[in-house]
């Protein structure tokens, strides 16, 4: 009856309305230009409320699980859009298309204003005009400038034209130093054309590159020829083989979206100036119980990549199915950058052969997937911890510190399509909590407001108990985020926690399909404990290090206060008050004295005064 009331009270406005399930549970965000109409269309009242006829088997099973209903006003399309986007990476519903990825890319840039322009890498726009830009790159940017700093006698540096004399590079013959004149603009416009050759080029360049190696390998300089090997690899990698010739000199974006039961992935291709200059991919997350949703898949992969501050724009996109309510996508794109980008899915000629090829490559990344173990550690977690999606990308929390000081935390990621930790994405976290439950809320928190920069994982591993997990739990849903969450707690041994390889009898804590929070032991064989064990360890030797870190810094600080006159045990006394040093040295009088007396209060703050680091 809640639902009947909720639908009679839509209002005629622009907006974003969410769904929930009998529990609680988000299952849709969406958006609309009225939401009374876009709402209703869902169902029928004849007489009883149901799902509404000639709705997709997906959409019909999840409004069969609508128990209520929300939603926010806007005051147009446009900001509904944006605002539906932005909630779906924070919230996670069940049925939305999740994509994995939505970062920034870089690019290759050249300043064409310099009298002697370089290339360098960007993620955003550069200011001043006459600037070109290569890309994005998903990989193997900084690869291949490397290796056309190597093999073109480019200003391998900005300093070097200010310097006004010859450096280095000159003597060992990787730069004509333009600094003394000893090359003309004329002849150096050439140098750089031949630069852009092989970023047009990249099996020129590879070419180039293996022959350098070869070279090395002959001169016995086998460390550099393993890293030209390394580096040919990650530019390969970067590589679509088109088959074709792309003959068009038009800037075009081209999305591919093509799925099988366990997957789905987006090829993306960036063609520049009539050349493809890059490429790249990223899986999406389905549901293996629900249809896949090709049409919004298409524009959650569209609106999250443009959503960014994008350098070089296309003149068009096109897309390798027929979209409905395409204009919306356009009209955000005007929007967004003031220039008209027309959304295209070609039915004949060169731009059609362009999408076939980038929906070829999607079939051979499904393939190679496919050709992979058909149980992953991934599918045995979901099963075992009755997960809601397979834990693709994983973040694992602890915390340190050694009697109130030094107090941090840490959060380790494992990422499947690196099939490995990754590492760029640990984060740090200087805590003030006192006690260890307090130290670990306040880390979780801090996590959960960054999700709308970066969005939340599929599962969280807590190093703790029951109560931390109860903890956790509390924490997303409090935000409405759909989030797996585990934790592992040590075995103890006569009241201490035993970490003994191969043999520590850890205990999982999870919640199961009923909402009750349980516990199990496994045998220290079963690969799918020592996963997680991996993580959970993984986490404490990150976090260990950060505290030791930290502690050499505090017990620096505390041996500068010791001279001063002020013993080990005021110190403590501060740290626990104050939580960590800076914070102690600016304190005012009347706070150290009320944790201390009138006189320490009054050396402390003198002696700030004059100490400096």
């Amino acid at each position: 009856m809640i639902l009947e009331e909720k639908l009679k009270e839509l209002p005629n406005d622009a907006g974003v309305y969410q769904y929930f399930d009998k529990e609680g549970h988000l299952l849709y965000i969406g958006k609309a230009k009225v939401l009374k109409n876009r709402v209703k269309s869902y169902f029928k009242f004849t007489p009883k409320l149901l799902p509404a006829d000639k709705l997709s088997p997906r959409i019909y099973k999840m409004i069969s699980e609508v128990e209520n209903l929300e939603w926010i006003v806007v005051p147009n399309e446009h900001d509904a859009l944006i605002l539906e986007n932005s909630l779906i990476k924070q919230l996670k519903p069940k049925y939305n298309i999740l994509l994995r990825d939505d970062k920034t890319y870089p690019y290759i840039f050249i300043d064409d204003n310099d009298d002697f322009p370089r290339l360098e890498i960007t993620r955003k726009i550069q200011k001043g005009k006459n600037i070109k830009y290569f890309g994005p790159y998903s990989s193997g940017a900084r690869d291949m400038l490397d290796s056309i700093y190597e093999i073109v006698p480019l200003v391998q540096k900005k300093a070097c034209i200010k310097g006004k004399k010859a450096c280095l590079f000159h003597q060992i013959a990787k730069c004509l130093a333009p600094c003394e004149d000893k090359i003309s603009k004329n002849e150096y416009e050439k140098i750089v054309e031949n630069a852009l050759e092989y970023i047009y080029n990249k099996t020129k360049l590879i070419s180039k590159l293996k022959e350098k190696m070869k070279i090395y390998s002959d001169d016995f300089r086998f460390e550099d020829a393993m890293n030209l090997r390394d580096r040919i690899k990650t530019i390969e990698k970067s590589q679509i083989k088109t088959g074709i010739d792309l003959a068009t000199n038009e800037d075009i974006d081209i999305f591919a979206i093509n799925s099988n039961n366990k997957k789905a992935v987006i090829v993306r291709m960036f063609l520049r100036d009539g050349k493809l200059a890059s490429s790249n991919y990223d899986f999406i997350k389905v549901n293996d119980d629900l249809e896949f949703d090709f049409d919004e898949a298409y524009k959650r992969a569209i609106v999250n990549y443009y959503d960014n501050e994008i350098p070089l724009l296309p003149k068009e996109i096109l897309v390798a199915s027929e979209l409905q309510d395409i204009e919306d996508i356009e009209e955000f794109l005007f929007k967004r950058f003031n220039k008209k980008i027309k959304i295209i899915n070609p039915k004949k000629d060169k731009k059609r052969e362009i999408i076939n090829i980038a929906l070829n490559n999607c079939d051979e990344l499904l393939r190679i997937e496919n050709s992979k173990n058909q149980t992953t550690i991934y599918e045995e977690l979901k099963e075992l911890f009755n997960l809601k999606t397979l834990p693709y990308l994983i973040e694992s929390f602890d915390n340190s510190h050694l009697m109130g000081q030094a107090t941090v935390g840490a959060m380790i990621v494992w990422n499947e399509e690196l099939n490995n930790f990754d590492k760029k994405a640990f984060r740090h976290y200087n805590l003030e909590s006192k006690d260890e439950y307090s130290q670990m809320r306040e880390m979780l928190i801090r996590r959960v407001e960054s999700f709308e920069k970066n969005p939340a994982p599929d599962l969280w591993i807590i190093d703790g108990g029951e109560t931390l997990l109860k903890l956790a739990y509390d924490i997303v849903q409090s935000v409405g985020v759909n989030l797996d969450i585990i934790a592992i707690a040590k075995e103890k041994i006569d009241a201490k926690a035993h970490r003994a390889k191969g043999g520590a009898k850890d205990i999982i804590h999870y919640k199961n399909s009923n909402g009750e929070f349980k516990s199990f032991n496994l045998l220290p064989s079963d690969k799918r404990l020592q996963f997680v064990q991996r993580q959970r360890d993984e986490a404490h030797r990150f976090v260990i290090n950060f505290h030791k870190k930290q502690k050499r810094t505090q017990d620096k600080q505390i041996s500068l206060l010791q001279i001063k006159g002020i013993g080990e045990a005021k110190i403590k006394k501060l740290l626990l008050f104050f939580g960590e040093f800076e914070k102690i040295r600016n304190a005012s009088y009347e706070e150290l004295k009320n944790v201390l007396n009138e006189k320490d209060a009054q050396t402390i703050i003198e002696y700030f005064k004059d100490f400096k680091e």
